[in-house]
């Protein structure tokens, strides 16, 4: 599948403030900093739709684009960011529990993790609420430049071996890079797989 047109469809904080339109809906989540706005400028072709920064913690809402005019790319807020405070953190994981748990269009739940690094406690975590929720997702593993193609399936590997502890089947898992645009063909066609069932 090929992105013709992306635009920004608006923001919010609580399901009720999402856009009216009725369309599928296949949104981003991660830890702070993984290159979840990256990522999703890299899928669209474009350098500045997702708001990109070096500090975490900088999405706080619910930002909806509208993309060939069929379906939504919903990039949500980050979590675990422990510089925001507990009652910052407890704002963000109500308004990313708030759409997850309520959004009827959301047919698909990407969940990007480092792929520099073992999956954390916090992102085990957050699969296992998914789990508990009935919530489908697949894995987006980032920055799969930053490390040579034998560390790169050796820390895969590894993540595997972790997820299997706590899942007995594991989810669709792609490898992007938003530099090289590497993993962007395999997960549009995986949206446009599931667009065609709907």
């Amino acid at each position: 599948m090929k992105i013709s047109e992306a635009v920004f469809a608006g923001s919010s904080t609580r399901i009720s403030q999402k856009p009216k339109r009725k369309l599928p809906e296949f949104a981003f989540i991660g830890r702070s900093n993984v290159g979840k706005s990256s990522l999703i400028n890299m899928l669209c072709g474009k350098s500045r739709l997702a708001m990109t920064s070096s500090t975490p913690g900088k999405t706080k809402v619910v930002n909806h684009f509208l993309i060939n005019d069929s379906w939504y790319l919903v990039d949500l807020p980050g979590y675990g960011y422990a510089r925001l405070g507990q009652k910052g953190r407890e704002e963000i994981a109500s308004v990313i529990k708030d759409y997850i748990t309520g959004s009827q269009e959301m047919a698909l739940l990407f969940v990007l993790i480092d792929s520099r690094h073992d999956i954390g406690r916090i992102d085990l975590d957050f699969l296992a609420e998914l789990g508990e929720h009935g919530i489908p997702f697949a894995l987006i593993l980032t920055k799969c430049d930053k490390q040579g193609p034998n560390v790169l399936a050796a820390q895969m590997e590894r993540d595997r071996e972790i997820l299997l502890q706590q899942w007995e089947e594991l989810p669709p898992v792609f490898c992007s890079s938003s530099q090289s645009g590497r993993g962007r063909e395999e997960i549009l066609d995986y949206i446009g797989n599931i667009l065609d069932t709907i």
